[in-house]
């Protein structure tokens, strides 16, 4: 059997991404606190520690979502077919969206699948995930969640869009950046297409900081990859072992924070960015927020920015919950 070969749309190209990279570090480590995107914690060996962090038995955000996935997938595609396009913003390794296509009806699926990830590798292992499935156009765009859903979305004439916004990346944005990213979604999405959005839940503190500073280091190394990440891209010299993984609940904001904290008094120097810092010991680098939900959290953010939310379904082992939206039509 013969599968149709991945495509790949036209999107930022590398130049662009480097010199966004170099101008978001610049205004970042200006800041007060300073601070890094937390995207781009996801270079491909970002991207490989990522998945490794997945597999701790301290992190049960991906398996609660995939036994969610697994469960739940009939009803999925029963309340979103027919489905012309699916899309999925944060692609990852692909093992998610493939136990969803799996639960889909025998010989139904969509036409066209797009990929959107800022990672490279992660894009490619999520392609061949989706090209398992016959007579299924699978497109790959290298770019932000925004940028993203705009090109895959873009092209008339089409028929239904589901969007897949998998694995909390929602939480990664603070509650103001959460509501405008997705009126960004809905801006680009047409009245009754579907998000599918998932989401971890507020559980207890011990839990929150084991899953982002797990016994082996998994995400210690993970933090700190962003500092060989500047070195290698933007020609800084910094030393990794002048900086400390940090995890904090912050219960007031109801959010997990990483950080990067300075061992000693050091001076940063990033040509590629046209910055050089000095650090005091114990100064900090603040590079994720990864804010937790209480279900009606959820389905506030989502009618906020135009969809309504149509089945919600919770593990409450882990404490996760997957959201099945549909962008309202106008009145």
């Amino acid at each position: 059997m013969t599968y149709p070969p991945p495509a790949t749309a036209p999107a930022d190209s590398g130049d662009e991404l480097v010199s966004q990279f170099a101008a978001d570090v610049r205004r970042h480590l200006s800041k007060q606190p300073r601070q890094l995107p937390s995207r781009y914690l996801y270079d491909a060996l970002g991207s490989s520690l990522f998945d490794a962090i997945c597999e701790l038995p301290w992190y049960r955000v991906t398996r609660a979502e995939m036994r969610l996935l697994v469960r739940f997938a009939p009803r999925i595609w029963s309340a979103v077919l027919p489905l012309d396009r699916l899309i999925e913003l944060g692609a990852g390794d692909g093992r998610k969206l493939a136990a969803f296509l799996s639960g889909r009806p025998t010989g139904l699926a969509p036409q066209r699948v797009d990929l959107v990830d800022i990672s490279a590798s992660a894009l490619e292992s999520a392609a061949r995930a989706a090209s398992a499935v016959d007579r299924t156009r699978v497109v790959q765009h290298h770019a932000t969640y925004e940028s993203g859903l705009q090109a895959a979305s873009g092209e008339a004439p089409r028929g239904r869009a589901l969007v897949l916004f998998l694995g909390s990346n929602i939480g990664n944005f603070d509650p103001s950046a959460a509501d405008a990213l997705l009126g960004d979604f809905a801006q680009s999405l047409r009245p009754g297409d579907a998000l599918l959005l998932g989401a971890d839940l507020v559980k207890p503190e011990g839990e929150l900081l084991l899953a982002y500073d797990d016994p082996l280091g998994v995400t210690a190394a993970f933090n700190l990859n962003l500092l060989v990440r500047l070195n290698r891209e933007l020609g800084a010299d910094i030393d990794p072992a002048g900086f400390e993984h940090r995890a904090v609940w912050n219960e007031r904001r109801s959010r997990v924070e990483m950080h990067l904290v300075s061992r000693r008094e050091q001076e940063l120097r990033i040509p590629g960015a046209g910055i050089a810092l000095t650090l005091k010991a114990g100064e900090t680098i603040w590079t994720e927020s990864s804010y937790k939900y209480r279900p009606e959290q959820i389905r506030g953010v989502v009618e906020r920015a135009g969809f309504t939310a149509a089945a919600q379904w919770q593990d409450a082992r882990a404490g996760f919950a997957l959201t099945l939206c549909e962008l309202r039509r106008p009145h």
